[in-house]
């Protein structure tokens, strides 16, 4: 089956195609609850809520990534960024910037919510996540 055919426009266009969410418009922005945040395209963890913050910039921010994630350099739009892609998937998922909180380590993963898929933490274990509850 075709990405196309399984993710909205949105979702299609910022995992495939580098786009980027208009800010303040994703789902995750100003979302709070439980649980641990997976790649939309291949299901592999990347976030826990508990390394989620508002960094007031319009899109799920979070200290650290609960697995590795690739790190690539982005000069595109006249700008240097390191942007973040999944590892299995490589899916974009957006930009880690230094500007984080200091006592959490000083990066501020800035992620699209589109990129994105939320597990509950009571629904983890039957998702096929329970190894990941010890970072909830």
């Amino acid at each position: 089956m075709d990405l196309k055919d399984t993710l909205t426009d949105i979702q299609y266009e910022v995992t495939q195609n580098n786009a980027t969410e208009r800010p303040f418009t994703g789902e995750y922005d100003d979302f709070y609850d439980k649980g641990i945040y997976v790649d939309i395209v291949s299901g592999e963890a990347l976030f826990s809520s508990k390394d989620k913050y508002d960094a007031g910039c319009g899109w799920p921010s979070f200290t650290k990534p609960i697995n590795n994630v690739t790190e690539i350099e982005d000069v595109s739009h006249n700008m240097h960024r390191i942007e973040v892609r999944s590892v299995d998937a490589n899916s974009h998922l957006g930009h880690v910037f230094n500007d984080g909180p200091r006592d959490e380590g000083g990066l501020r993963y800035c992620i699209n919510s589109a990129a994105l898929r939320f597990i509950p933490k009571e629904e983890m274990e039957a998702a096929g996540y329970g190894e990941y509850l010890k970072f909830v």
